[in-house]
């Protein structure tokens, strides 16, 4: 009981002043909202352990925070081989094929009514799709190998990125395109220098969303087929043998990869889209 209200104290404390804090002129920085995150984020660890040891809770059913930390520590070469089979090889060549694809199509459409009339409500089909579904198919399909990942990682991220970015082409007033057409613009100059600039805050959605997509679709097609590495086939098989403090600690890597990527998609948007209003009310 001494870690529970060791526990209870430190959230009360760290509460009150992460509620100062946030409230306070220091908000307003990034400085300020970094440390809000953090000390949230400690909070959340502190009651996590006081609660797991106070109350006695088996680690077969949730083990503290320092167990899984040390289990991390000791197990990196295991981590790091999982995650560059599941993450590096598998997601993030299946999000940049997918992604890709996604938006030559869209152009595609663009140029075309009949695919728009046609693809897109197919592609609303095929987004619906589980993945529990399609993925133990495609891994028949590629084999058991990183291949059968990325193909069910395309077809994730492929229709959410399509759709995003059709709306982003289609941005545009009518007034801009019949600038560009006062111009005698070519359709490639008026995508390039006015429609493709319009597009970007569109894209960026769709990027971010098919980023959280990746890391999910190569973790649960691990689950129908791997080779012996990979996060998908690590929490299966410790899973089966009750060690859930590698799990977790398999769970921490996709967290903080996922909120890796998506934080470097978030900085090349802002550059790359700083005209918008919604970047300037950020910054």
């Amino acid at each position: 009981m001494i870690w529970l209200l060791a526990a209870l104290i430190f959230w009360a404390g760290a509460t009150w002043a992460a509620v100062r804090l946030a409230n306070g002129p220091a908000a307003a920085t990034k400085a300020g909202r970094l440390a809000v995150a953090a000390l949230f984020g400690a909070v959340i660890l502190v009651l996590w352990e006081g609660i797991v040891r106070g109350l006695a809770v088996s680690p077969v059913i949730l083990p503290p925070p320092s167990a899984i930390a040390l289990r991390f520590a000791g197990a990196l070469p295991t981590l790091w081989g999982d995650f560059v089979q599941t993450i590096l090889k598998g997601a993030l060549s299946g999000w940049a094929i997918g992604c890709t694809a996604a938006v030559l199509t869209a152009i595609a459409i663009d140029r075309s009514d009949f695919l728009k009339r046609g693809l897109l409500p197919v592609g609303n089909f095929m987004a619906a799709l589980p993945i529990v579904g399609i993925a133990p198919i495609l891994v028949m399909w590629f084999g058991f190998d990183w291949q059968s990942k990325a193909a069910v990682v395309v077809v994730m991220v492929f229709f959410p990125v399509l759709v995003n970015m059709v709306a982003g082409l289609a941005a545009t007033d009518r007034m801009q395109r019949d600038l560009m057409a006062t111009y005698s613009a070519s359709y490639a100059q008026a995508l390039w220098t006015l429609r493709l600039p319009a597009a970007l805050p569109f894209l960026f959605n769709g990027l971010k969303i098919a980023s959280t997509l990746a890391l999910i679709g190569a973790i649960v097609a691990e689950f129908f087929g791997s080779p012996t590495r990979g996060m998908g086939f690590r929490i299966s098989t410790e899973v089966g043998r009750l060690g859930l403090d590698m799990v977790w600690a398999e769970i921490w890597v996709a967290a903080l990869a996922g909120s890796g990527f998506y934080g470097l998609l978030a900085l090349v948007e802002r550059r790359l889209t700083f005209w918008h209003p919604a970047q300037r009310a950020r910054g």
